[in-house]
């Protein structure tokens, strides 16, 4: 039997480790601009979860007061219930409340839940729309507007 020579040897196929690491480093870079993205991306839909909620129960309160003429017991009698439901969602990103009723006026708040990644926002709407943003995590807060984006847009 005879061995053959390293001149007629063939390469076997395959990658080279140089190869490899290039596909890997490649990988790696696209990685590093995706999964920023990705949780930005995740983190904008929780807001709007908690925004759109503060909406409905704004509408609540104000059918309850075109109906009673006063906000008064609107939190008890119109918006509680939809706050029960809103807070008892295992999957709630945010926890509503109304902090303060007056015959004329109201405050509606969503507190972000630290164990969902939100803890650090908050906003709030008041009887003529005026919302407020208090946002930690991205540094920015809002007079009239709810901060939805890392820039601080509206």
């Amino acid at each position: 039997m005879r061995i053959p020579s390293m001149a007629t040897r063939s390469r076997s196929p395959g990658f080279t480790l140089i190869e490899l690491m290039i596909v890997i480093a490649i990988i790696a870079i696209l990685a590093a601009v995706v999964v920023p993205t990705y949780g930005s991306y995740v983190m904008r839909g929780k807001i709007i979860d908690g925004t759109s909620h503060l909406g409905d129960l704004r509408t609540q309160m104000e059918k309850y007061f075109m109906d009673n003429r006063t906000y008064l017991n609107g939190v008890a009698c119109g918006v509680q219930p939809v706050i029960t439901a809103y807070n008892a969602d295992p999957a709630a990103n945010f926890v509503y409340d109304c902090p303060a009723v007056t015959a004329t006026t109201y405050t509606l708040r969503a507190q972000g839940l630290a164990a969902r990644g939100m803890g650090t926002f908050s906003y709030t709407v008041d009887q003529t729309n005026n919302k407020s943003t208090v946002n930690t995590y991205w540094g920015f807060g809002g007079t009239n507007c709810w901060v939805i984006k890392s820039d601080g847009s509206c």
